[in-house]
């Protein structure tokens, strides 16, 4: 058992003494009324006042029952064999043995201590059995019944430390739990928040890189026409004024979750910008959940910001196929058209009109098709992008039905 002297507070070390102090008097004390009351075959004066000796020693050292388990019972148990050996008069000797004992098992190591005590017991009882049956004892003296009693006292003593301890270990590893549930609920609330941020950041791309997409053809076709015509200028820039207020929300309100049952707009949208869109959607035979229509209107949005972006105006197939299982989206495009009229080296030609169409490295590696594939995958489901034959570009994304991925 290792040093544990700077464990226990003042207030803990002043009660050991004070119960060290007591057990001495009452060890002594409770000797000498017995001797007085009943005699005694040899007196605590022998051997050069030995008895009192082993009575104090066996008492005070109760002091550092704390700091000192096994020592101090070792030192009781010595004490004790060492007296009731000499044959000292029988009294209340074993009271500090018994303190030890408990403070042993309650305060010790478990198991290792239960074996330290048990085998500390069937020594104290071999010997104390083995003076009886040697002594000159008259039959009828309750010799006999003391010694049974101070086994018995003994086991008792190691028992109730041992109940003591399990309590306490029972009860520390309940308080252990608690604290490991509160932090796991603590991480899973922090989870949950840093998930919501995600959303939220995916959210603001998808609508601002569509919004501004719009805005650079918009603003691209303005600078175009400007001067040959005046009045598609300001149909244009009335258009931008209007995608602008949404980006804006001067009045704090709240646009409602993005969903299919949007994707009129969207695609009026797209319209506006130049595109030349076609609606296949047949309708769903039960709503969709929440996440799956989310998922659904921002992977729509997103591919075709990608062909504003990257492509221009062209003619866009936009086709929903709710199944059993599955919702399956197509978006494919025509590619790039030059528009009539148009100079393909004209320097007032939009950018994304020169970039080429949507077989492009911009296309294939940008963070959209990624941010699609990731919205996919979050649901269990998945995405393909590639170029047609036919010079454009289509991507196809299957969402279940039945989410199997986080929450978006």
């Amino acid at each position: 058992m290792e040093h544990r002297a700077g464990s226990f507070p003042l207030r803990v070390v002043a009660l050991d003494v004070v119960l060290a102090l007591f057990i001495t008097v009452m060890q002594v004390q409770g000797t000498l009324a017995k001797v007085a009351a009943e005699g005694a075959p040899r007196a605590l004066t022998d051997f050069g006042n030995l008895g009192y000796a082993l009575l104090i020693v066996s008492g005070l050292v109760v002091a550092v029952r704390h700091q000192w388990p096994v020592p101090v019972f070792l030192t009781a148990a010595l004490a004790s064999l060492v007296y009731y050996g000499l044959d000292f008069p029988d009294g209340p000797g074993w009271l500090g043995l018994f303190v030890a004992l408990y403070t042993l098992t309650a305060y010790g190591d478990g198991r290792r201590s239960l074996v330290i005590a048990g085998v500390g017991i069937g020594v104290l009882s071999i010997v104390w059995l083995w003076l009886f049956a040697a002594a000159d004892i008259k039959p009828g003296s309750g010799a006999l019944g003391w010694v049974f009693f101070r086994i018995g006292a003994s086991v008792m003593s190691a028992a109730l430390g041992e109940s003591v301890r399990s309590r306490r270990v029972i009860a520390a590893e309940a308080q252990e739990r608690a604290e490991r549930a509160e932090q796991t609920r603590e991480e899973e609330a922090r989870a949950r928040v840093d998930a919501e941020r995600l959303r939220i950041a995916r959210e603001v791309h998808d609508t601002v890189a569509h919004a501004i997409a719009i805005i650079n053809v918009q603003s691209g076709v303005t600078a175009h026409v400007l001067d040959k015509r005046p009045e598609q200028a300001r149909e244009a820039l009335r258009e931008m004024r209007a995608i602008l207020g949404v980006l804006r929300d001067g009045n704090d309100g709240r646009a409602p979750h993005p969903g299919l049952g949007q994707i009129d707009e969207l695609t009026a949208k797209a319209r506006d910008a130049g595109l030349d869109v076609t609606l296949e959607a047949a309708s769903p035979a039960a709503p969709l959940p929440s996440a799956v229509g989310s998922a659904a209107y921002r992977i729509l949005q997103e591919s075709i910001t990608n062909v504003i972006r990257h492509v221009g105006p062209t003619r866009v197939t936009v086709a929903l196929n709710p199944g059993i299982d599955v919702l399956e989206i197509r978006v494919t495009d025509e590619g790039r058209r030059a528009a009539a009229g148009d100079d393909p080296a004209d320097p007032h030609l939009p950018a994304q009109h020169r970039t080429g169409n949507g077989t492009g490295s911009s296309a294939k590696s940008g963070r959209g098709i990624l941010g699609m594939r990731e919205r996919c995958q979050l649901l269990g489901g998945e995405l393909d992008a590639k170029p047609t034959p036919c010079g454009g570009f289509e991507v196809t994304a299957r969402l279940p039905l039945a989410p199997t991925g986080s929450r978006l």
